[in-house]
């Protein structure tokens, strides 16, 4: 008799096919390193991948993204592999996405809605929460009305509202209405926020405020300096929400220290839009500690994506280059890499495996002028 084999209905997934695309724009300056990235936010999500697919592209199609060969060639491997969802490394506009799930037959995720679902996934207080939902609102706007837009040229008739246009009326006002909601309720907790920021400020106590890439380290930084359990786990996006704890340089000295949200290559810019309110506490710091992943192969790239983000944000702050995890390297390594530092000035090499290992951040800040 055959063993009977139970299945759980959570193992059951659809066939997934992780598309890599290095373009022209790319901020990583490795191919490799850019899939490697790709592939650590579809497990930060939790996401099931059965396939992987990598290429270099030399330019962009305004309405499949590929060219028609190169389409030809993933059509093959959708075909052949069975794939049902195709996660791409890129963000996509609306037409290129709905032309590519009709030239593909499969689900698409895009960059742009991966990174979201995962802000979803990291966002724990009540402001990240409205923020993420904020950006979802206005990612799906684009979507659906979009799908909305193409069913009321296929149904209605001229001079009439056919079914596609009055569903696209309705979906309009529906997404005005939740982003309405969402806005009044951020402006309420804003409001919090700005009076906890005018007494902090009219109290002249320095706030300092912990910048980088990614899985960086900013969290487990925070945690050495003020001693706090915050969530520091090794994987992108592990924490969303800012957090703001007391620290005393030398005992005495006493100076605030907020982590901010990590950024990455590529950061949909809707995201960038939602978490501007919460990224508008920079412009109130007394120094910026950007925080560097040494042992990280890009991180002169990763360097350059913060600092653009900053700039774009429109934050001109003094700041501090903490290079971190300097304990993951070798004496050679750290040798050779301490003359390529020499260019990012002031800079301090840390790790926060010890208290020892914040020793050149902390006597820094002792020296300080605030």
């Amino acid at each position: 008799m055959a063993k009977r084999v139970s299945v759980a209905i959570q193992d059951i997934h659809p066939k997934t096919l992780a598309v890599g695309v290095y373009t022209p724009y790319v901020k990583i300056s490795s191919a490799e390193n850019y899939y490697e990235e790709f592939l650590s936010l579809i497990k930060t999500l939790g996401m099931h991948y059965d396939e992987t697919y990598f290429i270099k592209v030399r330019a962009v199609d305004t309405n499949t993204f590929f060219t028609k060969g190169k389409l030809e060639e993933l059509k093959l491997i959708c075909d052949q592999k069975q794939i049902e969802v195709i996660i791409f490394s890129e963000t996509l506009n609306p037409l290129q996405e709905r032309n590519l799930e009709d030239a593909l037959d499969c689900s698409i995720m895009d960059r742009e809605q991966l990174i979201l679902e995962i802000f979803k996934k990291s966002a724990h207080t009540a402001e990240g929460k409205i923020q993420v939902e904020m950006a979802e609102v206005q990612f799906l706007k684009t979507r659906i009305i979009g799908k909305g837009v193409e069913y009321s040229q296929q149904l209605g008739v001229i001079g009439t509202k056919g079914p596609g246009e009055t569903a696209t009326e309705k979906m309009r006002q529906v997404f005005a209405d939740k982003l309405r909601q969402a806005k009044q309720k951020l402006e309420t907790l804003q409001k919090a926020r700005d009076n906890q920021r005018k007494r902090r400020l009219s109290s002249n106590i320095p706030n300092l405020c912990i910048v980088g890439y990614t899985n960086s380290g900013k969290s487990s930084l925070l945690n050495n300096l003020t001693k706090s359990t915050i969530l520091a786990e090794d994987k992108l996006f592990a924490t969303l929400d800012t957090t703001t704890r007391e620290f005393y340089i030398g005992g005495k000295t006493k100076i605030l220290i907020s982590d901010t949200v990590g950024f990455i290559s590529q950061l949909p810019h809707k995201l960038v839009e939602a978490f501007r309110s919460t990224l508008d506490e920079l412009k109130y710091a007394s120094l910026l500690l950007h925080v560097v992943d040494l042992s990280n192969l890009e991180w002169r790239s990763q360097i350059n994506v913060v600092n653009d983000t900053i700039k774009e944000l429109g934050v001109e702050k003094p700041v501090l280059y903490v290079f971190n995890k300097m304990d993951k390297l070798s004496a050679e390594e750290l040798e050779q890499l301490q003359k390529e530092i020499i260019d990012y000035q002031p800079h301090v090499l840390i790790h926060t495996q010890s208290k020892d290992g914040v020793k050149q951040l902390v006597n820094y800040l002792m020296n300080y002028k605030f």
